[in-house]
């Protein structure tokens, strides 16, 4: 799973992106920033959440931190974070290295407005050294993601 989902993803849906698989480990922002040589502000993190009785991806910038009034009112409830083992189980992403791409179970993904800062940004590709960099808005397009503001910066 992991990587070679988002691999058959990609070829069926953008076969002109390439994933980028590094030695080291990029499964923090700080990580994937150094190791990809970009500002943490570039990092696409994906952000697994369970809001009431749905979980949702949330991918925003890598410097960027929920804003739990914006979060209820875009989303419709408080947001909780996923323990480790019900993200793997429902994405097929280890932490670190989820992504909206190649999911094991089809989830709604929202991306943040942050992101919009950026011609390009890095999400992981499905595992904690494996990404690929792509234009904000071809991500959303991609993942059939809506657009949210429901994060601040810095």
């Amino acid at each position: 799973m992991t990587v070679e989902t988002v691999r058959a993803f990609l070829a069926a849906a953008a076969p002109d992106i390439e994933i980028i698989e590094l030695a080291a480990s990029t499964a923090t922002v700080e990580l994937a920033a150094a190791g990809h040589g970009v500002a943490p502000a570039q990092i696409a993190k994906t952000l697994s959440l369970r809001i009431k009785d749905r979980v949702v991806l949330v991918v925003t910038c890598g410097d960027a931190r929920l804003n739990n009034k914006k979060i209820k009112e875009a989303l419709g409830g408080k947001a909780k974070m996923l323990a480790s083992e019900e993200v793997v189980a429902l994405t097929g992403h280890p932490v670190g290295g989820v992504c909206p791409f190649g999911l094991a179970t089809p989830l709604p993904v929202y991306c943040d407005a942050s992101l919009k800062a950026f011609d390009e940004v890095i999400p992981a590709a499905g595992s904690t050294n494996s990404a690929l960099r792509i234009a904000p808005l071809r991500m959303a397009e991609l993942v059939k993601a809506e657009w949210v503001d429901v994060c601040d910066r810095g």
